[in-house]
């Protein structure tokens, strides 16, 4: 009988992110939408590709190591879902060095309820559905291999199910992306454990050589800025008890060494990530509590000595930050005039990671940091990074679109007190129409291949063979002549004479109406309209 132990388990991750690998593309299609945004498969691979990099010489210590890896890796919703279901796992198997069936199974229970309890909404027929009656397929079995089976057997039958649960899904014609992702997971750890499919190793691409300007420090220079000192520091259970242990003795030792800290502790691990001119001072003292699994010690002054970026490192804090994420050189430049401390590259189809938003708060260095995420899909992990994040608070404006965050960050007065502001930027956002023109890359809907679709609201508009009449059919089926405001976001694909061909067109259609164009630089979408 096959026992789960740390290694076994750890191929278990591997032989899913190798089997997930093959299919991301197949994953990605599966996309509710005719147009090339699908990015499930995308951040399910990058979120478990960072948990395959654990190590642990126990279940439990592997189990949390992987978790740890995931929730810093974690992209996009079915990202941070597939995290909370590994992070369920290690809490089932905390304390122990191996696992049966039994154990597996209870285990299993634990991340249906993680995953559940990380969607302030839970939708069924998503991968929570399939999911959760995979497990209860597999409950009683007597094996791992059984469990296995029978689990990969109750979310195939679940997956088929989707379309009848969600009516956009029965619409395309294609069953839950994010339940196919984690049953070809699935299928991927039944390979391992048989020994019938190679392992993801975890690496990353080998990368070439910073480069290092050591002009900026020279014999004659003072250090100002001191050193980024980041770890992960491992609890040892022959330094503290870990069931009894308060993290808040390290946080608040390292709140006197330095600045901009950022510390969490997630089962056995602990992340910090702190500006001291001490390193050393800092990791002899950490080893009073336990042991490193990673180090990285930067000189700042050497990292960020330009101007611009010296902000970051400045002792005293502003009062209010922002952060948004925006796709497009036009509008990561609209967001940073318009006030955007950090702008996240990001969007549709290029879901920014958990560790990228904790470093992009880092970066903002404010006492309180607004977050526009301005994509329905980066929701989840904008709130996942701000409830680890302790440097600062931070505050999640649920902006769903690009559209939405410019208006909603328009519409902020700095001077306000924060918590009068956000409600009246929720508000400002909730006001907004956006739409997105983009081409189907599949037949649907009544619509063929290679024409236009006007989009919004995750709803199909009106298909038209030309661009420029995706555009104008779309503005009209959005009521465009009764709003005050509308503004066209040229795509990276649309061509200049085009776009403003476009915006004298509107303008006479809609003359109460102002029409502002502006160079998006948006990918995927050839052009976004946005009502207000």
């Amino acid at each position: 009988m096959i026992i789960l132990d740390a290694k076994l388990y750890l191929n278990l991750i591997r032989g899913g992110a190798s089997s997930l690998a093959a299919k991301r593309q197949e994953i990605n299609d599966l996309n509710v939408f005719p147009i090339p945004d699908g990015d499930t498969g995308d951040n399910m691979l990058m979120t478990i590709r960072a948990g395959a990099k654990a190590d642990g010489n126990s279940l439990s210590e592997m189990a949390s190591s992987v978790s740890s890896g995931m929730l810093l890796g974690a992209r996009g919703n079915s990202g941070v879902i597939l995290s909370r279901i590994f992070a369920g796992l290690a809490k089932g198997f905390e304390g122990l060095d191996n696992a049966d069936a039994a154990a597996f199974g209870k285990a299993m229970k634990e991340g249906v309820a993680s995953a559940y309890k990380a969607v302030s909404q839970p939708v069924e027929g998503t991968i929570l559905t399939v999911l959760r009656e995979g497990v209860a397929a597999a409950d009683g079995a007597s094996t791992i291999e059984e469990y296995l089976d029978l689990w990969i057997a109750g979310m195939d039958l679940s997956l088929q199910h989707t379309p009848e649960l969600l009516d956009v899904l029965k619409k395309a014609g294609v069953v839950d992306s994010g339940g196919a992702g984690l049953l070809t997971i699935a299928e991927g750890m039944r390979a391992a454990l048989r020994g019938e499919s190679p392992l993801e190793e975890g690496t990353e691409p080998a990368q070439q050589a910073a480069h290092v300007d050591f002009s900026a420090f020279t014999e004659d220079s003072v250090l100002e800025f001191g050193y980024c000192t980041e770890f992960l520091l491992r609890l040892q259970r022959s330094k503290v008890d870990l069931d009894s242990f308060d993290e808040s003795v390290i946080s608040a030792w390292l709140s006197q060494q330095g600045d901009s800290l950022v510390f969490f502790r997630d089962g056995s691990i602990i992340k910090v990530h702190v500006h001291t001119k001490d390193p050393g001072a800092v990791l002899t003292k950490c080893r009073e509590w336990g042991e490193f699994l990673t180090i990285k010690v930067e000189n700042m002054t050497l990292q960020h000595h330009e101007n611009h970026m010296d902000r970051r490192f400045k002792l005293e804090k502003k009062a209010l930050g922002i952060v948004a994420v925006a796709a497009g050189e036009g509008l990561t430049s609209l967001f940073r005039e318009m006030g955007a401390d950090a702008v996240i590259e990001g969007g549709q189809t290029m879901n920014p990671s958990v560790e990228r938003f904790l470093e992009a708060f880092d970066q903002a260095g404010a006492d309180t940091i607004l977050v526009f995420p301005n994509n329905s899909n980066i929701i989840l992990t904008a709130r996942q990074a701000a409830s680890m994040y302790e440097g600062s608070r931070v505050e999640v404006i649920p902006t769903r679109t690009l559209g939405e965050g410019y208006f909603s960050l328009a519409n902020l007065d700095p001077g306000a007190p924060v918590d009068e502001s956000i409600p009246l930027l929720k508000e400002a956002a909730s006001s907004v129409k956006t739409g997105l023109v983009s081409r189907a890359i599949r037949d649907a809907s009544g619509y063929r291949k290679g024409d236009y679709l006007g989009l919004s609201a995750k709803d199909i508009l009106c298909g038209n063979p030309s661009r420029e009449g995706a555009v104008l059919d779309l503005a009209s089926c959005m009521g465009a002549g009764e709003s005050d405001i509308l503004v066209i976001f040229k795509g990276a694909d649309a061509p200049s004479p085009e776009a403003e061909a476009l915006q004298g067109q509107l303008q006479k259609l809609y003359p109460r109406t102002e029409v502002i164009l502006l160079d998006g630089g948006q990918p995927v979408y050839d052009y976004m309209i946005v009502l207000c």
